[in-house]
């Protein structure tokens, strides 16, 4: 296969003025190669020099940077020191900035609420002496069932400000997803809304709620954020609203002094397999992942605002936040859909709260792609400075579109990955970088990642299994209450290294691509293919908007791969449509890799972070159980039928 041609080389801006061309000049690194080489020789020596880079503040310096003796999967990071991030992304701001915009939130409707950071440390304090006052302390965990809403924000940082561990939850889930969540973290109050609004309509999530509670949980409270003025019963000695639970709390709050390894978050996330595992973050390393890369990886300065389309249940809505936050920059959020009710929304958005950084996945692209050009062409753009992008990877037509129509050929492209048990990334670009389309540039600074083959050796120029060698800060502390099940699904294929589950390929010239999740490869005729590759060239059809691929049973050639495709309404779907669609994969792949059968249906199921679950498409399409796997993050679970009754 062809190299890649570059598509964007950095301008001298970002060749000088970048703060990861400072930090490469500080270190005296010649280039980025070198920067990143020395970043994993001494890790300890790189964590030194990077949070003295980014002004990490400590309530009590650490005596030891890093104790290996449990080994790589229980390092203990910052030994003997204190921090918070509510410290970090508010307290520490209020001298210079408490008149500086710290959110900005957009709702369905259109209007518009902002927080200065005197603001929102005062409603932070607020919520937090509320806590208090019901007797939280440090150790306990506070359920968070709620939409993209300022009081989302409020709630995450009084937990970390008291000292309590917040736990988001997707606000997708139907009420057992809700419960389970609830009862395994031993949630002690739940914040929920009355509706969430969303394409104009209003979804009862109190009654979610309420019906999860009707389970066994440890919820004493419940607290209701009133968003939608829709009637809901309130229990009484249980309910009450935000407005009763918070009047007559000061507005000034103690920031409690906790361990660098404090339980900050735990966040659920799903896999192909089993019940959610919930992912432990810790103070420390939810300010160093997201905090590092929003500097030097999407180098956010003053003024700058990142938007992210997300949802408050996906950890890239806390990345955003602490990220942005703890430089002390702005981050916008908006509580519904990118096209509605029109398919420019989100260009609005760009466009009316000049956004500097905006952050979405690949389908969302593909989905505001198929809309038409025009949508986009009438809005202005030109504050955008840098474009973000995780989740799955790209076909390259897509990512074309997203760099020259929404970014006008002049913002790299920051395509990242790692992983809810990462707290950041394993892969990204650095704006120093020339990049080609989709790559995901290389190893993060300071983080040692690399490709094995079968083996367990490193390989080069060709498709192989994503690892880390050695620990990093914001890597999750284990999945509560199993530690047996986080060593067996990160550390058992290799000792001492962790296993990812990501197909990825380092090229002659050192630039990074991702092929999707290993577990979903296809073996055809003992031919390995990633899904991935097959739907970008599904995808190059005019007529396809949306593509996922599973490998099938077949007689003779073991697995053989069947196509799920959502055309534009343009299309019938006939006989000589799908064979048409089969011999595009050919031009690309091969005969040998040529689609044994495609099929049409009207959505595909996806997470809310837009993930297609290709495992649940599988099983449903073979007639297969699906009573083994987490469904709950499915943004659609109805759509599972579709599958079912796919043409």
């Amino acid at each position: 296969m062809a190299t890649p041609d570059i598509i964007w080389r950095p301008g001298e801006d970002f060749l000088e003025n970048s703060h990861v061309a400072r930090l490469m000049k500080k270190v005296g690194a010649a280039d980025y190669r070198e920067f990143l080489a020395w970043s994993v020789e001494d890790i300890r020596r790189f964590w030194e020099v990077v949070l003295d880079d980014m002004n990490f503040e400590w309530q009590k310096p650490y005596e030891e940077l890093l104790d290996l003796s449990g080994g790589f999967p229980w390092p203990k990071w910052f030994v003997g020191g204190e921090t918070n991030i509510a410290l970090n992304c508010i307290d520490r701001h209020l001298d210079k900035r408490k008149d500086q915009t710290a959110i900005i939130w957009e709702g369905d409707g259109g209007e518009v609420r902002e927080f200065t950071y005197a603001e929102l440390s005062a409603e932070v304090s607020r919520l937090s002496n509320a806590m208090r006052a019901m007797g939280l302390e440090p150790g306990d965990s506070v359920g968070v069932f709620l939409p993209l809403v300022p009081e989302a924000v409020i709630v995450m940082y009084a937990c970390f400000k008291t000292g309590v561990a917040v736990l988001p939850v997707f606000s997708g889930f139907g009420p057992e997803g809700l419960a389970e969540r609830l009862a395994h973290a031993e949630a002690k109050i739940l914040f929920t809304v009355d509706g969430a609004v969303r394409r104009g309509k209003t979804i009862p999530l109190k009654t979610t709620a309420d019906e999860a509670l009707k389970r066994e949980t440890s919820v004493e409270k419940v607290v209701v954020v009133r968003r939608s003025g829709l009637e809901v019963p309130m229990k009484s000695g249980r309910d009450e609203t935000w407005e009763e639970f918070t009047t007559g709390h000061p507005d000034t709050a103690e920031t409690a002094h906790l361990p660098a390894g404090a339980v900050s978050m735990i966040m659920y996330t799903s896999g192909t397999t089993g019940k959610p595992k919930g992912t432990i973050y810790t103070h420390a390393g939810l300010m160093t992942g997201p905090g590092r890369e929003v500097r030097y990886c999407f180098d956010m300065r003053e003024g700058d605002v990142m938007y992210w389309v997300t949802d408050f249940g996906w950890v890239m809505a806390p990345y955003e936040l602490v990220g942005s936050h703890f430089g002390g920059h702005t981050c916008l959020l908006y509580e519904s859909v990118p096209n509605h009710p029109e398919p420019d929304r989100l260009w609005r958005i760009v466009s009316g709260h000049k956004v500097t950084h905006l952050g979405l996945s690949p389908t969302a692209i593909r989905v505001l792609k198929s809309a038409g050009d025009e949508w986009v062409e009438k809005h202005d753009l030109s504050s955008l400075r840098v474009l973000g992008s995780t989740g799955e990877p790209w076909d390259p037509e897509s990512y074309m579109w997203y760099f020259e129509k929404v970014g006008g050929g002049r913002c790299p492209v920051m395509n990242i990955s790692g992983g809810t048990e990462i707290g950041g990334c394993l892969l990204q670009p650095l704006p120093v970088m020339d990049l080609t389309v989709g790559t995901l540039g290389a190893p993060a600074m300071g983080v040692d990642t690399d490709v094995f083959g079968e083996d367990g050796k490193p390989i080069r120029n060709e498709v192989g299994h994503l690892v880390l060698k050695q620990p990093i800060p914001s890597l999750t502390a284990g999945f509560l209450k199993e530690p047996e099940r986080y060593l067996e699904t990160y550390f058992s294929k290799w000792e001492g290294v962790w296993y990812h589950g990501d197909w990825a390929k380092c090229d002659e010239r050192g630039l990074w691509y991702l092929y999707g999740r290993s577990d979903d490869t296809i073996k055809v005729a003992g031919k390995r293919v990633g899904p991935s590759e097959i739907e970008a060239e599904l995808i190059k059809h005019p007529g396809v908007v949306e593509a996922a691929v599973v490998g099938t049973p077949h007689p003779v050639k073991g697995e053989g791969i069947t196509c799920f495709v959502v055309m534009t309404g343009d299309y019938e779907y006939t006989d000589a449509l799908r064979e048409e669609l089969k011999d595009q994969t050919v031009q690309y792949l091969g005969k040998s890799l040529r689609p044994d059968e495609v099929k049409f249906v009207q959505a595909l199921p996806k997470t809310r972070s837009a993930k297609i679950v290709r495992g649940a498409i599988k099983n449903v399409y073979l007639g297969q159980d699906v009573g083994h796997m987490d469904l709950s993050s499915l943004e659609n679970p109805a759509v599972l039928d579709a599958i079912r009754e796919a043409v």
